[in-house]
C-alpha cells in the first residue's frame, strides 16, 4: 500500500501537468451535454430525468476510455521508462494497481463533474435522486470495466494507436453482447442458452439496472470482477 500511493498521486497529477487532461475533461462534458440535451431528446422528453444521458454512456465510454487508457504501459514502453518504474521499490501487481486507480479516479472525475448538468435538471422539475445516484454510481463501476479492459490492452503493446484499436474492440464487444439484434444474430448460429449466457459479459446489460435507480450486488460484482480479472491478466502480461 506504501509504494502504491506514491505511483497513484504521480500518475493522477499528471494528468494535469498537460494541456491533454483538460482536453480530455472538455470533450467528455461537451460530448454529455450534447448527447443528453439534443441527441437525445431532452427537451422533447418532458420529464426531469438524465436517462437520456445515461443511455449514451456506454458509448460515449467506447471511445473516451481507450483514448485515455492507451498510455498506461504503452507510453511506459515506448519511452523505455517502465525499465526505470521497475527499478524503483514496487511491486508489478502495485504499479498495476496505483496506474489503474489514478486512471479510474481521473474518469471518475469527469463523470462527477457532469453533475451540474444534474442540477438543471433539479430546477427544471423534480426528478428523482435516487435514480441520479444509482446512475451515476453505475456509470464510475462501469467506467472502471473498461478502463481495466484497456489497461489490458495497453500492457500487450508499446505502440499507443494499436493499444487504442485492441482496447476499442474488445469492449465494442463486451457492449454488443447486450443488444437484442446482435443475439438475435448470434441466435442464428449458438444455441440460445450460449446467447444468454454471453449477454450477461456485456456492459450494457448490467449497467440498465443502474439507470433505473436499482443497485442490484450482481451487477456490482460484475464490474468489479471484470475490473479484477482484467489487472490480474495485466499483472501476468508485463510479468511475461
Amino acid at each position: 500500500m506504501r509504494s502504491i500511493v506514491p505511483l497513484f498521486k504521480r500518475e493522477f497529477l499528471g494528468y494535469f501537468r498537460s494541456p491533454v487532461g483538460y482536453v480530455f475533461l472538455a470533450v467528455f462534458l461537451v460530448a454529455s451535454v450534447i448527447l443528453a440535451f439534443f441527441v437525445g431528446g431532452f427537451f422533447r422528453g418532458g420529464t426531469a430525468s438524465l436517462e437520456s444521458l445515461f443511455n449514451f454512456y456506454p458509448w460515449l465510454f467506447l471511445f473516451l476510455i481507450p483514448a485515455a487508457g492507451m498510455r498506461l504501459w504503452s507510453e511506459e514502453k515506448r519511452s523505455g521508462t517502465i525499465e526505470l518504474l521497475f527499478t524503483l521499490p514496487v511491486t508489478t501487481l502495485d504499479a498495476v494497481i496505483g496506474k489503474y486507480l489514478a486512471a479510474w479516479a481521473f474518469l471518475s472525475l469527469a463523470v462527477v463533474l457532469s453533475f451540474p448538468m444534474a442540477l438543471t435538471v433539479a430546477y427544471l422539475g423534480d426528478p428523482d435522486w435516487g435514480v441520479l445516484l444509482a446512475s451515476y454510481f453505475g456509470s464510475i463501476l462501469m467506467a472502471g470495466s473498461y478502463l481495466g479492459v484497456c489497461s489490458l490492452a495497453s500492457a500487450l503493446t508499446k505502440n499507443q494507436v494499436v493499444s487504442f484499436v485492441v482496447g476499442t474492440l474488445a469492449c465494442l464487444l463486451l457492449l454488443f453482447l447486450g443488444l437484442s439484434v446482435f443475439n438475435t444474430l448470434l441466435s442464428a448460429i449458438f444455441p440460445t442458452w450460449l446467447v444468454d449466457l454471453l449477454a450477461n459479459f456485456s456492459f450494457s446489460t448490467h449497467f440498465e439496472a443502474f439507470t433505473k435507480g436499482i443497485i442490484d450486488p450482481k451487477d456490482v460484482i460484475f464490474f468489479l470482477s471484470l475490473s479484477g480479472f482484467c489487472l490480474f491478466l495485466n499483472v501476468v502480461a508485463l510479468e511475461r
